[in-house]
């Protein structure tokens, strides 16, 4: 049994870039990854649409500024049956007037409505853009999870399989030892009971990794291949639990789509006090009139009226109206406590975490060296009759119950550093230095915001 190699510790090491040495040079980083998933990942890209259909809501709003203007057309002929003793029975046709005219109004006043509806829709805009970056935060976080859950399960599976190998090995030496009387029948059914507990743990790890596969797969948008060794951000981290605090509370894109949502609730209130606030409109039409009988060939009108509308008592909706927007203004504001104290919980756990995965690291990789040292002993001991084949084979499953231990606390230690990152609402391309192109969405809001006409969108459909 001394003769036994146990499988390598690199199986269980390439999770992080300190530990696992140089990579190739074609491999696939974890920085690579996060850059398909920012760019290709089609949840994100609706997201975006989403946010370029809310920008329109400011042209739509700007609206009512700009005056209407219609243009009317008319012709055309009228048949009448006649039956009437001053005319003879019959079916004359009698053509009707052609006429054209134009028609332009515009308001002057309406209680400050648009102007509120204008800041209304500039306010959803900008929560709209931190919704975006909400789900922004949540696909980074998923690739560099489902980045690191790819080397995990996969360090694992070659874990597992070593662990076959090493077990095969020894069940053929146990009846070995069998076939010369050295063990009993005991040993052997041991060792085989060992190596079928140890195939069935490969091939749950097979299983395990087929399912990372395909989440990588759909988050990130490729097969993974030839995965680099992933690195916590811990440079990118405040200094401090309390720094990460104060920053999510300012910087975090759920508090600040908050807030944004508590300025729509409030013009909300404003745009429905506006309807009891009188509405002033001017109105300058023009028409011309052609054969309206047979002794008038041409008629040109015009007229220019200004209109002062003033509520007086509509049926009381407008006042049940502002009500109900009161409310849900103090709902809103009562929503940003709770999204705020919800942040600070997610800072909190997350840094906690964070640390605990730095000390899980260390606590694993001194577990897997006692118990290297524990299982050359044990074999040494057996060889000598000091121990069984169940104590060799108990100290082995030890040794690989850490290695596993480490491989997920080198995945927990990075997957942590990402999600403190996101806690705090710094989890961005910028932030990282991905080599990508970083989204704007004021592009398209500024190609939009000052559009009068024309249906097609800006980049052409």
């Amino acid at each position: 049994m001394h003769g036994v190699k146990l499988f390598t510790g690199a199986a269980v090491s390439v999770l992080l870039a300190a530990i696992a040495g140089p990579t190739p040079a074609l491999a696939d980083t974890i920085e690579a990854a996060l850059v398909r998933a920012y760019q290709n990942n089609p949840q994100l890209n609706a997201q975006r649409a989403q946010v370029r259909s809310t920008d329109e809501n400011v042209p739509q709003a700007l609206s009512g500024y700009r005056p209407r203007v219609n243009v009317t057309l008319s012709t055309g002929y009228q048949y009448q049956d006649i039956q009437a003793a001053q005319k003879a029975p019959g079916i004359y046709g009698v053509p009707q007037p052609n006429s054209a005219g134009v028609t332009i109004s515009q308001t002057l006043y309406n209680g400050n409505q648009t102007a509120n509806k204008t800041r209304v829709a500039e306010s959803q805009v900008s929560g709209a853009r931190e919704a975006l970056r909400v789900l922004e935060q949540t696909v980074l976080l998923q690739a560099a999870t489902v980045y690191m859950d790819y080397l995990r399960d996969s360090a694992t599976l070659e874990v597992q399989r070593s662990n076959v190998r090493v077990l095969e090995q020894t069940l053929k030496q146990t009846r070995d030892r069998f076939n010369v009387g050295e063990v009993t029948r005991t040993d052997v059914a041991q060792s085989e009971a060992q190596l079928a507990a140890g195939k069935t743990q490969e091939l749950t790890a097979e299983s395990n990794l087929t399912t990372t596969r395909a989440n990588f797969r759909r988050i990130i948008g490729n097969e993974p291949v030839a995965l680099a060794p992933g690195s916590p951000v811990d440079r990118f981290l405040p200094g401090s639990i309390a720094s990460a605090v104060n920053l999510s509370l300012v910087e975090n894109p759920n508090v600040t789509a908050s807030m944004f949502g508590i300025d729509v609730n409030y013009l909300q209130v404003k745009i429905n006090e506006g309807a009891l606030l009188p509405t002033v409109t001017v109105a300058a039409s023009a028409t011309t009139s052609y054969q309206q009988s047979l002794t008038v060939f041409r008629t040109n009108s015009a007229s220019a009226l200004a209109t002062a509308s003033i509520p007086i008592f509509q049926g009381g909706a407008e006042y049940a109206l502002i009500r109900q927007s009161k409310e849900n203004l103090a709902q809103q504001r009562l929503n940003l406590e709770t999204t705020r104290d919800q942040t600070r919980a997610n800072v909190v756990q997350a840094w906690g975490q964070l640390e605990a995965g730095k000390a899980q690291v260390q606590s694993a990789q001194a577990q897997v060296t006692a118990s290297e040292i524990a299982l050359n002993g044990v074999r040494e001991e057996a060889k000598a009759g000091q121990r069984t084949t169940l104590d060799v084979l108990n100290a082995q499953q030890a040794l690989v119950n850490a290695r596993v231990a480490l491989v997920t606390a080198q995945h927990d230690r990075v997957v942590a550093s990402y999600s403190v990152l996101s806690a705090v609402g710094r989890l961005a391309p910028q932030v990282l230095g991905l080599n990508t192109n970083v989204y704007d969405p004021s592009v398209h809001y500024q190609q939009v915001r000052d559009s009068w006409a024309g249906v097609r969108t800006p980049d052409g459909r």
